[in-house]
């Protein structure tokens, strides 16, 4: 959790009467829609929390009330949704797919604030998901003239006021800044209202930390243009988030790494040593308050600005205190690589170390930092020699105008700075070898998986014995033999329940088994009940939530659904029935908001005992795309604005879940699925310096840190091509100059599953996929199959494909499944 404020009211000193009211006090909500829920068992919410630690509420009534009023404004929502489908031309049962991620704004009411003690908690709830994108309106990022009159009024009532909020991305606090203490709860998971009553009474105590810079929308350079259905231009360039705000001046509402506890703290600068391969600074933490707390350390850097611009500063590194007792000091030492604060020049197809001055400074957030020391590098170097990616983004990127952040006493801190001096000369210079085309591999006998397995025989000769359709199999999800868009929703698996894929079963005959795949990324998205008929799981329930079908789908619509289900027979009603109930870990923001590496390697280890428990490979997480602007509704399953501290959190959660044998990450979504409006057509047109310093780098760190096993592309395309099938990023970039060494797979539905249709850019192509390097399409359909076997026999299609290209990606499945299975 985040404090934003506190004037002395937390922690409370103890229970007793409690007025709660709010849209998160008993509407709590654990973590967003769509991929980012879980069917868990149960999960404790802000009102049972409080009762759970001894809290006597006082606001039943209200409570009542609010819930009868939230019911109706739910309906009528869903209702004009309805509409709005039926008026674009969408019926039936895809109507739920046309709602998807739209999440009903806080209504307006008028309910009386009774309630007694003298102690008020107002819970702020807000939700989003997959499918949808944010609007600064009222009832979403902006508050509601309700919410801001009731806030007010609690704030004046009551002599102990906490305003919490159970969000998952920016809240417009501005009309409300009289309140004195604020915390961000997020949207913890499981144990979300234990976990607050905890840290209201003090037994716990907030040591999180922003993660994204808090503005008012109007005033990010994101904002111009975001949310068009076809094109989106990232004319800001490098300058997303705190990059920018610093760089003009600009003051916001809080800033990226902000955030205060229950204590303070002092953080002074020590030491720094820097050579031409590593830059270490230390820095002692004290605690200088009355009452035990954890610090962030963050260390940032200032490059100098030549050909290249730069911003104010960029996020080297970071780490997080033990806890630390009152009058504590500890000791802290932040690493980086010094080549990582090198720019790339697109004109050179290099990155550069500039000439010049570099500064190190270390503090607790982005606004509060001091200069530790400076690098010197005598000239500038072209350390890493790469090619152009992705073609022209078609403008010329922002460079901001205005003058950078500064603070008191900055100015003699660089004359007394310690400048270490390097040398071009010693900097070491990395030139990548891009592969050609692959050599096919011979035919050959057929080949058992288990003589594979055994290793009796190499992946080599399996794959030399299969035949162009069976090579085609592997490169598509497990699919039925129809275009059943239902599959998308996560029953799709024959080996678990509600899984939301597999790798092809089609050579079972062979001995080759699939990978499960579930989704996340708040944990494992399971069917919780089912039956096992014929060595098959089949779910007794839908991963769709059972209120938003029945607000979106009429009563006939839902028994239509029902009834194209499999009938089952007298067997499979006679079959026990099992329980599979997992946990909600918090929401990425969460996680990351914690800075803290060794918590978030714990709930990826968490995962990972789970998907042994479950018998699932794949967790098709953690999600990691940048925060260009919190108008996207899922930022929520992300991490950050800030690519290096997303590409560690990522990192640390793949240690946790891959430490388990036999279970994997997918890291998602490969790349810049920075919006979710019309997201299978969304073209994101990006200058190449920003989409290899902000929208790759972050996944560019975690390949490296962790090498997770797979990595999920995104739907949107990137200056004019689908991610999905760019060779440029899913072989050049990924493989060629990262060294990932895993498979790549596609997100679902992005060749044109449900009949979508763009009304500006096609469908991506199957075909494509494959050719660029993107091995897996799920969840397959068969014109994907269609595709890859055209592909392979007509030269004249648009993504012909060689045998050996075919094989190639097969390939790569069969290692994995090989390591895995």
């Amino acid at each position: 959790m985040v404090l934003l404020k506190n004037d002395g009211t937390l922690p409370l000193k103890g229970t007793g009467k409690l007025a709660l009211y709010g849209s998160g006090a008993r509407n709590t909500i654990k973590g967003g829609t769509g991929s980012g829920d879980v069917n868990v068992r149960h999960f404790v919410t802000v009102e049972e929390g409080l009762k759970n630690a001894g809290f006597e509420l006082t606001t039943k009534s209200w409570l009542d009330a609010y819930d009868q009023v939230r019911n109706e404004a739910k309906k009528a929502f869903y209702g004009g949704i309805r509409k709005e489908a039926e008026a674009a031309g969408v019926t039936g049962e895809r109507i739920m797919f046309f709602a998807m991620g739209k999440a009903c704004p806080e209504p307006e009411y008028e309910i009386a604030l009774a309630g007694e003690g003298d102690t008020a908690v107002y819970v702020l709830a807000r939700n989003s998901g997959e499918g949808a994108d944010r609007t600064p309106t009222a009832g979403d990022i902006n508050l509601t003239e309700t919410e801001i009159r009731d806030i007010l009024a609690l704030n004046e009532k009551y002599e102990k006021f906490v305003l919490v909020l159970n969000v998952g991305g920016m809240i417009d606090l501005k009309p409300v800044e009289a309140v004195k203490t604020v915390l961000i709860l997020g949207q913890l998971g499981s144990a979300t209202g234990d976990a607050l009553a905890d840290v209201l009474l003090g037994k716990a105590y907030p040591s999180g930390k922003l993660t994204m810079t808090w503005a008012p929308i109007k005033d990010y350079a994101s904002t111009e243009g975001f949310g068009d259905p076809n094109d989106t231009y990232y004319k800001e360039g490098i300058y997303v988030g705190y990059r920018y705000f610093d760089t003009i001046g600009y003051v916001p509402t809080y800033p990226f790494g902000y955030g205060i506890g229950y204590t303070t703290f002092s953080v002074e600068p020590k030491e720094m040593t820097a050579d031409a391969d590593k830059v270490s600074v230390s820095a002692t933490v004290t605690n200088t308050g009355a009452l035990p707390g954890k610090e962030v350390v963050q260390v940032y850097y200032s490059a100098p600005a030549g050909k290249l611009d730069k911003p104010y500063q960029e996020l080297a590194g970071y780490a997080k205190t033990k806890e630390l007792a009152p009058g504590e000091s500890q000791e802290v030492t932040v690493t980086f690589d010094t080549k990582s604060m090198a720019s790339y020049c697109t004109k050179c197809a290099s990155y550069v170390m500039e000439a010049g001055t570099y500064y190190v400074r270390v503090g607790n957030s982005s606004r509060n930092t001091h200069i530790a020391g400076a690098v010197a590098l005598d000239e500038s170097k072209a350390i890493e020699k790469v090619k152009n990616i992705c073609g022209e983004s078609g403008f010329e990127d922002l460079k901001p105008e205005g003058n950078p952040i500064t603070y008191d006493g900055e100015a003699e801190e660089k004359a007394k700075a310690k400048v270490i001096q390097i040398k071009a000369a010693d900097l070491t210079v990395k030139e990548i070898s891009y592969q050609e085309m692959p050599t096919e591999i011979p035919a050959g006998p057929t080949v058992k998986w288990e003589e594979v397995v055994s290793g009796d025989r190499s992946v080599d000769e399996f794959v030399a014995g299969l035949t162009d359709e069976q090579l085609a199999y592997l490169c598509i999800g497990a699919y039925k033999e129809s275009d059943d868009f239902m599959e998308v929703i996560g029953n799709a698996s024959k080996g678990v329940a509600g899984a939301a894929g597999e790798t092809t079963r089609k050579l079972e005959d062979l001995g080759t088994p699939a990978l499960v795949m579930a989704d996340g990324p708040a944990g494992l998205r399971l069917a919780q009940a089912y039956r096992v008929v014929d060595g098959a799981a089949k779910a007794l329930s839908s991963s769709l939530d059972a209120d938003f079908m029945s607000f979106v789908l009429t009563p006939e619509e839902l028994q239509a659904m029902a009834a194209k289900a499999p009938q089952p027979g007298e067997e499979e009603k006679a079959a026990p029935v099992y329980y599979q109930y997992c946990v909600a870990i918090p929401i990425g923001t969460g996680i990351a908001q914690s800075w803290n590496d060794e918590l978030a390697k714990k709930c990826g280890d968490l995962v990972g005992e789970e998907m042994e428990m479950f018998g699932t490979h794949l967790w098709l997480a953690p999600a990691m795309n940048i925060y260009r602007s919190p108008l996207c509704g899922r930022n929520f399953e992300y991490y950050s604005e800030d690519p290096c501290l997303s590409g560690c959190i990522a990192a640390d959660i793949t240690d946790g879940v891959q430490v388990h044998e036999g279970c994997a990450t997918t890291i998602k979504h490969y790349a810049c699925n920075n919006q979710e409006t019309n997201r299978y057509f969304s073209n994101s047109n990006v200058g190449e310096r920003a989409l290899r310093e902000i929208y790759l780098k972050g996944f560019e760190i975690c390949i490296k840190k962790s090498q997770p096993h797979f990595i999920m592309t995104s739907y949107n395309l990137i200056n004019g091509e689908h991610a999905c099938s760019t060779k440029d990023i899913q072989t050049f970039t990924l493989r060629d100059e990262w060294g990932f060494k895993g498979v790549v797979m596609t997100d679902w539905l992005v060749t044109g599953g449900m009949g979508a249709k763009g009304d500006k850019w096609p469908c991506a192509s199957c075909a494509g996929n494959v050719k660029a390097g993107n091995d897996i399409t799920m969840p397959g359909i068969p014109s994907d199959k269609a595709d890859i076997m055209k592909a392979l026999t007509d030269a004249s299609h648009p993504y012909a494909l060689s045998r050996a290209e075919l094989q190639l990606s097969a390939k790569r499945v069969l290692g994995m499944i090989k390591k895995l299975a």
